[in-house]
């Protein structure tokens, strides 16, 4: 049990972790023609940016298929990933971005500093100069008043 709480722990971290470095040197590098599309005004639900998730979330179900049977390692840190993209689709497109307007914006607290960190990478609309690249690991500065 231990184990699986642990493996489920790294899972997440290493998201989080392999996100902000992802976002920051491919997203905001040789990807910015996919990732974009997050930056720009659109009017669809749907962004080619998508196909990040849709990448990370196939991940988390190999690493699932693969570990199921055994219970193992692999199947963890699938459940670590997953548990990651949820919280993440919760906080990014239903807190932050309201893609999904189901609750309003955050009005303090941790939450709050998440979304002005996330305000303050979306300032800039270029591939450079963007800041505060992770979803959680964000700069204190933001969650102060």
């Amino acid at each position: 049990m231990i184990e699986a709480i642990g493996f489920t722990i790294l899972g997440f971290v290493l998201m989080e972790l392999s996100g902000w470095a992802i976002h920051k040197y491919l997203m905001h590098g040789p990807l910015w023609m996919i990732h974009k599309t997050h930056h720009e005004h659109s009017t669809s639900f749907f962004e080619l940016n998508d196909l990040f998730s849709l990448l990370f979330g196939s991940i988390s179900i190999v690493l699932i298929f693969l570990g199921v049977a055994e219970l193992d390692y692999r199947f963890w840190l699938g459940i670590g990933i997953s548990s990651y993209g949820m919280l993440y689709f919760f906080l990014h497109d239903v807190l932050i971005h309201r893609r999904v307007k189901w609750l309003d914006r955050p009005r303090k607290g941790f939450l709050k500093g998440i979304f002005k960190a996330h305000q303050a990478h979306h300032h800039s609309k270029e591939k450079d100069g963007a800041v505060s690249f992770g979803l959680f690991l964000v700069p204190k500065k933001y969650f102060k008043k």
